[in-house]
Parts: C-alpha cells; structure tokens; sequence
C-alpha cells in the first residue's frame, strides 16, 4: 500500500489558517497588532500574522502541533 505524500504547508495565508482552526474549535479572541490569540477551552493558540505573507511552514506545523491536530488534519480543514 502506498504512503500518502504529507500535505504542502507551503504559502498557506493567515486568513486560511484562522479559518481552519476555527472549523476544529478555535475562536479569535483578540488581536494586537500582528498577534492574533485564538482560544478554545482547555487550549491558548498564538498566531504570530506576517502583514499579507504566507504563514511561514515551520510556523505553521508548530501552531498545528500545539492545536493537537496532524498536518494532514489541518490540510483537510483548509
């Protein structure tokens, strides 16, 4: 049986990402600057948002990790 080829992380924007893990729970609570917090309960997520960059991937599969989620939940969300 093949293995699935892991999902692109790659020039994944903020705004998708916000979107994604609101679909597993989170909810922005706040904004400061370019710091967004998304909580869920029992969780305290960060997001650090480049100015309309793409989430940088080791970035992103640490903010995965910590969401309790694998890459290949996360991709499916998007």
């Amino acid at each position: 049986m093949p293995s699935k080829k892991p999902p692109s992380l790659k020039n994944v924007g903020y705004r998708e990402v916000v979107k994604a893990f609101e679909q597993c729970g989170f909810s922005v609570s706040r904004q400061v600057g370019s710091h967004i917090t998304m909580t869920k309960p029992g969780h305290v997520l960060i997001l650090t948002v480049p100015a309309k960059k793409p989430v940088a991937e080791g970035t992103l599969k640490a903010l995965i990790r910590n969401a309790g989620l694998t890459p290949q939940q996360f991709a499916d969300l998007l």
